[in-house]
């Protein structure tokens, strides 16, 4: 079955990570649509993985919903292995995984600052560094990892999460540069404010003040990112890589 906008990953395997629930969950859905193998991966929420599976088996894709820490080495060439074996080798690699623990910079533990840039950096490095092998081999590849314009602006409270995503893209425009030669792209999606996910979490006073700093008027659509997904990882992006991708209704131009 063809994607919404005609294309077709009937014959690839995207994995994705933090693909249970939120911004995740709607990009796997849109490779699903779009006939791809799905393996997703999720770190603690098993109700939002079972709940994921469902959803995937609906749209009739081949899915496995898997439970990884991305942020531990061990584990993720634990995974790798069993992907490699399981799977077999990934097409499209969507890093999503991500976490926040906010604080001021003052207040802010050691814990607090290591965790998020585990989840959100590290992860992803991780993820890069076990996956992109079976891409050079077969001289093509996709890569698309999820930011925030968090890590563009700022945000009060927010600097391990900020630091994270703004380091994604210094690791992207780098990895993008290192493996072009082999048929593979990197992007990376900076994304603004989506009535989905960690906004939920906003009281409704700062949700409102938020939208007030939204020229588009409204709240990203989760459509809108796995739209955004499904081009980059095509063949008609095969000459985009390296670049930053901003999602945002013009919050941050």
């Amino acid at each position: 079955m063809p994607g919404a906008k005609g294309w077709d990953y009937s014959n690839k395997h995207v994995l994705v990570t933090g693909g249970s629930r939120g911004l995740g969950l709607a990009i796997a859905l849109g490779f699903a649509r779009a006939s791809a193998t799905l393996t997703v991966v999720y770190k603690t929420d098993n109700e939002a993985a079972k709940a994921c599976k469902r959803a995937l088996d609906e749209h009739g894709a081949d899915s496995a919903i898997v439970r990884c820490d991305v942020g531990v080495s061990p584990d993720v060439a634990r995974f790798a292995q069993w992907v490699a074996d399981e799977r077999g080798d990934v097409d499209i690699l969507v890093n999503n995984a991500g976490t926040y623990d906010d604080a001021t910079v003052w207040n802010m533990s050691d814990e607090a600052w290591t965790g998020v840039l585990s989840s959100s950096l590290t992860g992803t490095f991780h993820m890069c560094r076990a996956l992109v092998p079976g891409m050079r081999k077969a001289g093509w590849g996709r890569i698309i990892n999820v930011s925030s314009v968090v890590g563009q602006v700022g945000v009060f409270g927010a600097a391990n999460y900020a630091a994270a995503k703004a380091g994604l893209a210094g690791f992207t425009k780098s990895l993008a540069k290192e493996v072009i030669s082999k048929g593979i792209t990197a992007n990376l999606l900076s994304l603004g404010y989506f009535d989905a996910g960690m906004l939920n979490r906003l009281p409704s006073d700062l949700q409102g003040r938020i939208l007030a700093t939204i020229p588009a008027g409204r709240w990203g659509k989760t459509s809108e990112v796995a739209a955004a997904s499904l081009f980059l990882a095509s063949d008609d992006a095969a000459y985009i890589t390296g670049q930053v991708l901003g999602i945002n209704g013009g919050h941050y131009m």
